[in-house]
């Protein structure tokens, strides 16, 4: 399982699969670029691309800010 690359979360900012933040963690198959976001129970709670290169994710035309893992998943007014 490989932890390299980077994903969209569900607020659309990037985040490195390596440290997602949020005290998640991230499923990789890079063949079918996937990430699967689960919780350290095993919970799914999202699902995303994974794109191997900040490159690659300009190159798809997404314009999404990168996060550092300390930054908060969801919006207070969401319920989180």
């Amino acid at each position: 399982m490989s932890s390299e690359g980077f994903f969209v979360d569900w607020d659309g900012n990037l985040r490195s699969a390596g440290d997602p933040g949020g005290g998640y963690l991230c499923d990789i198959d890079t063949g079918a670029r996937y990430v699967a976001v689960t919780t350290k129970n095993g919970a799914l709670v999202h699902e995303a691309t994974l794109f191997k290169t900040t490159a690659d994710v300009e190159k798809a035309g997404i314009k999404a800010p990168l996060v550092p893992g300390s930054h908060p998943w969801g919006k207070k007014a969401d319920g989180f």
